[in-house]
């Protein structure tokens, strides 16, 4: 018996077509030209997934920074002496600490000045 393809093949380019809506001019209707611009739409979120954690982690250290110097510290004296004293916050807690609870990342500050010495 005979078996066609054709069920599979419209799976595949509907696929590609919904993908595609709301793209402009022919890269929404044109299955061959939707593959590419779908592919490279694809290749764009890939990227900005990673360039979104690396915006979010200098975005923590300039936080961290910001509430470091208003206790007397630099951000690398503050982390050095953390990790002296063994607290073990990464820098996304530490950031929400300093937006949120100025009187904790104050303590935090303490204590990372008096392991430093």
């Amino acid at each position: 018996m005979r078996i066609k393809r054709g069920v599979n093949a419209v799976k595949k380019r509907r696929k590609i077509l919904r993908a595609a809506k709301g793209y402009f001019g022919l890269k929404s209707t044109n299955y061959r030209i939707a593959r590419e611009a779908v592919m490279k739409s694809g290749n764009y979120a890939y990227i900005g997934r990673r360039l979104r954690k690396r915006d979010m982690r200098s975005l923590w250290i300039a936080r961290i920074n910001a509430a470091a110097r208003a206790n007397g510290l630099s951000y690398s004296k503050l982390m050095h002496g953390l990790k002296v004293a063994n607290i073990d916050l990464n820098r996304k807690s530490l950031a929400e600490i300093a937006v949120s609870d100025a009187a904790t990342f104050a303590s935090l500050a303490e204590t990372a000045k008096s392991n430093l010495k």
